[in-house]
C-alpha cells in the first residue's frame, strides 16, 4: 500500500491537539519508541521502511505501509526522516485510589514544557514510578515532543489528567510532599515508601492551591550551602534527585 498524500495529510495532522482531541489518536517516531509502543497500544497505522519490518516481524496494525525513507519523510515531524513512524490509540487508565495509597506516586502542578514532560516520564520509569497525574492544564502528553522525550517510557506509564486539587484532596491520608525553596532539606527527613511528590510549574513553582495541601514540604539543597548559585533546579532535573532520594532510602 502506497503512502498518499490524504495519509500524510492525516498523520501530519496529528501535531496539533485538536486533532489528537477529536481522533483520540497520537503519532510516534522512531525504531526505539515505535517498537517499544507497538506491544502495548494499538496501532492503526504503521510506516516503515522494509528494513524495519524485517527486523521486527510480530510488528502488527491494522494497516500496514512499506515506504522509503524519503516516502516517510513527507509525513515525518522530525528533521531526519525514521525508519517507522506510527498513529497509535490514546490509552485510557483510570485512577485506582488503592493503588495510589500503597505506592510512589508523582503529581505534576502545570508543568508546560514538553521536554520536561517528557524527560520527567523517563525519570518515572527508570525508578518504577507507574503513575503520574497532571493538572488539566499541564502539557498534552500526546504532543508529538513529548512522545519524542519520553524515549519508550509512555508505554510504561501511565498519566492521567485531572483536577489536582481534588485529586490531593481525595488522597489526603496518603503521605503528600511537595518542593519549595522554603522547605526542609530532603536528606533530613523521614521519607516514606509510598506517597505522592508534587512537581511545581518551571517559573512559578506550586501554586497556592496545591500548597495548602502539601504537609511535608522538601527542598533540594545547593552545595555548598554558602554559596551563591543558580536561582532553581529545571524541574525535571529535580523531580530525577527527589525520586532518587526516595528510592535509595527503600534500599
Amino acid at each position: 500500500m502506497a503512502l498518499s498524500k490524504n495519509k500524510i495529510r492525516a498523520i501530519a495532522s496529528l501535531s496539533k491537539k485538536k486533532e489528537r482531541d477529536e481522533s483520540g489518536l497520537f503519532l510516534a517516531e522512531g525504531e526505539k519508541i515505535v517498537s517499544d509502543l507497538l506491544p502495548t497500544f494499538h496501532c492503526r497505522t504503521l510506516v516503515c521502511t522494509e528494513a524495519f519490518h524485517q527486523k521486527h516481524p510480530h510488528a502488527t496494525a491494522e494497516e500496514l505501509i512499506l515506504a522509503e525513507k524519503e516516502e516517510i519523510s513527507k509525513a515525518s515531524l522530525l528533521q531526519s526522516p525514521p525508519p517507522a513512524l506510527a498513529v497509535f490509540e490514546k490509552p485510557r487508565h483510570a485512577i485506582d485510589k488503592r493503588r495510589i495509597a500503597q505506592q510512589l506516586t508523582l503529581a505534576l502542578d502545570t508543568i508546560q514544557d514538553p521536554g520536561n514532560l517528557g524527560t520527567i516520564l523517563r525519570v518515572a520509569d527508570w525508578f518504577g514510578i507507574e503513575d503520574i497525574v497532571c493538572s488539566m492544564d499541564t502539557a498534552d502528553l500526546y504532543n508529538p515532543k513529548v512522545v519524542q522525550a519520553t524515549m519508550g517510557a509512555i508505554a510504561r506509564v501511565r498519566v492521567h489528567y485531572t483536577d489536582l486539587e481534588r485529586f490531593l484532596q481525595e488522597n489526603e491520608e496518603t503521605p503528600i510532599y511537595g518542593t519549595f525553596l522554603d522547605g526542609e532539606n530532603i536528606y533530613g527527613q523521614e521519607l516514606t515508601s509510598n506517597g505522592i511528590v508534587v512537581m511545581g510549574n518551571e517559573g512559578k513553582g506550586i501554586s497556592e492551591r496545591m500548597s495548602k495541601l502539601i504537609r511535608r514540604r522538601l527542598f533540594i539543597p545547593s552545595y555548598p550551602a554558602e554559596r551563591t548559585t543558580s536561582e532553581s533546579l529545571n524541574v525535571a532535573m529535580a523531580t530525577g534527585i527527589v525520586c532518587s532520594e526516595f528510592r535509595r532510602r527503600g534500599l
